[in-house]
């Protein structure tokens, strides 16, 4: 099944040049890596913080095409130039799960939004990044499937964020997308599971 994730290669060929720029300029994966954690965890608190005003909602997706951009480039930093370490490919898997739970854990406090399902997305989507990392461990091959992988994720709550922030979006919907996202984790763990065992 297709995913947003299949549109990773044209996205890294748009993020080249600026790649090579911060290589030539000494930037480490690290640096990268964590500079998309610091970013996540203040859009984060600014939903939290304010019960999610309108400016909070309208900024998280462009906090998400930038948290993808750097999620982009600290791979291609250490993948293309070679600077590839266990460290930071600790620190990427982990720093993942934590910037999704500091992402989407304060959409739980919104009026009008049901926390168990935002919880519960946030459990699936922890759930999703072990089943890929253990298809690495088991199969040798870190796992990628949708249909609600990480960039899938984001888009989901970028654009519930920006219909919640211009009000678009009608009473109980959020909630509605929210169950069907959750349930296509569920399904993405399956796979991910399944097609790790068997790689």
């Amino acid at each position: 099944m297709a995913t947003i994730y299949d549109l990773k290669p044209a996205f890294q060929n748009f993020l080249r040049p600026i790649v090579g720029a911060l290589a030539n300029a000494g930037a480490i994966p690290n640096q990268i890596t964590y500079a998309a954690l610091f970013l996540s965890f203040i859009a984060g608190s600014a939903v939290a913080l304010t019960h999610g005003a309108l400016w909070t909602l309208l900024s998280i997706p462009a906090v998400m095409f930038v948290r993808m951009a750097l999620n982009a480039i600290d791979g291609m930093l250490a993948k293309e130039h070679d600077m590839k370490s266990d460290g930071g490919a600790m620190l990427n898997e982990m720093s993942d799960v934590l910037s999704d739970a500091a992402l989407y854990l304060p959409f739980a406090l919104i009026t009008g939004v049901s926390a168990t399902w935002v919880v519960l997305f946030v459990i699936i989507a922890i759930l999703t990044e072990m089943a890929g990392v253990l298809g690495a461990l088991i199969g040798g091959v870190r796992r990628y499937d949708g249909p609600m992988g990480k960039s899938d994720r984001a888009f989901v709550i970028g654009a519930l964020s920006l219909a919640l922030g211009l009000g678009v979006l009608p009473d109980g919907w959020f909630d509605l997308i929210m169950i069907v996202a959750t349930l296509m984790g569920a399904w993405t763990v399956l796979r991910r599971s399944v097609r790790g065992l068997k790689s």
